[in-house]
């Protein structure tokens, strides 16, 4: 799903506002989410996860073409972990019947 799916699914499921202010509603959460993780802060929404940053030390890699070392700087990373809720609704018995099925065929 993409953002603008989004918007139009709850745009459906919510006929009595406008388009255009539940727009401005996915964007006014994503940047708060996106503001709280470049301020190095942690985002949890029950139930569904937590975002985070993780910070990844400068290191050497490889170019996979050449195989000469190069020099990766030091970078943080977005990091997100899900919740329990959002665990087991993934692990539901209907799903693993689901995937059986696509997995036989």
């Amino acid at each position: 799903m993409i953002k603008s799916e989004l918007v139009q699914k709850l745009a459906e499921d919510n006929p009595h506002l406008f388009t255009r202010d539940i727009e401005r509603i996915v964007a006014t959460v994503f940047d708060e989410i996106s503001t709280a993780l470049a301020n190095g802060d942690r985002v949890e929404l029950r139930g569904f996860g937590a975002f985070s940053v993780k910070h990844r030390e400068a290191r050497i890699g490889r170019n996979p073409r050449t195989g000469e070392a190069v020099a990766i700087e030091e970078k943080w990373t977005p990091f997100f972990k899900a919740g329990k809720e959002m665990r087991e609704r993934l692990n539901k018995p209907q799903n693993e019947n689901v995937i059986s099925i696509k997995s036989q065929g």
